[in-house]
């Protein structure tokens, strides 16, 4: 998810309205529909923040990769 798609939030937004729920959800005095429709929401916020993240760590990984191996070098001339 390297770039926003259309109608899905970014990372911050999705976090933001995960720490909502949450607190919606810990004040209570809610029905039990209003409390479960909380809750799915706040799995598909929490999946959307772990997509997000992992993204993040696949880009992470491939910058350290090029960082290790010069630019034109085969894998075998990398310095480790």
């Amino acid at each position: 998810m390297a770039e926003e798609k259309a109608g899905t939030p970014s990372y911050e937004q999705a976090r933001e309205e995960l720490t909502e729920v949450v607190r919606r959800l810990e004040a209570g005095g809610l029905t039990l529909e209003q409390s479960i429709e909380l809750w799915e929401r706040g799995e598909k916020l929490a999946a959307i923040c772990e997509e997000w993240l992992q993204g993040a760590r696949v880009r992470l990984a491939e910058a350290m990769a090029r960082r290790e191996r010069p630019e034109g070098a085969r894998p075998e001339e990398a310095p480790f």
